[in-house]
């Protein structure tokens, strides 16, 4: 047994005027189902969001991405979501929406850390 256990993950996008469709990555949501585990990492580079679009709302996609934080924490934090176990937490966090800060699709892999991963996916990806 390698201890390797199957994890998902998407990454978060802010696509500032959707009629464009340009977007930049701001995150990453984790989920592994053998760790009970859902975590976001979220970095917002306002200069590069800044060039997609001069007159975003920072202040907004900043609370959004404190959202999706929110939820995979669980509890207070989560509002409606906080009894749902991190699986639902997870799949209602990356399903599709028509909004400025929304989620990629899903993405699988190994991992012995599901929190390290998220980590290295988002320097990998984000950064």
């Amino acid at each position: 047994m390698s201890g390797r256990d199957v994890f998902e993950y998407a990454l978060v996008r802010v696509v500032p005027r959707i009629e464009r469709g340009e977007m930049i990555n701001a995150g990453v949501l984790v989920y592994c189902r053998a760790k009970s585990f859902v975590g976001a990492r979220v970095h917002l580079d306002e200069t590069r969001l800044r060039c997609l679009d001069a007159e975003v709302d920072v202040a907004g996609v900043r609370a959004a991405l404190r959202g999706y934080q929110g939820v995979c924490e669980g509890g207070e934090y989560a509002g409606q979501a906080a009894s749902d176990d991190p699986g639902r937490r997870f799949r209602w966090l990356t399903a599709p929406r028509s909004t400025i800060v929304q989620p990629g699709p899903i993405h699988t892999g190994l991992t012995e850390d599901p929190g390290r991963e998220a980590d290295r996916l988002l320097a990998l990806l984000v950064h």
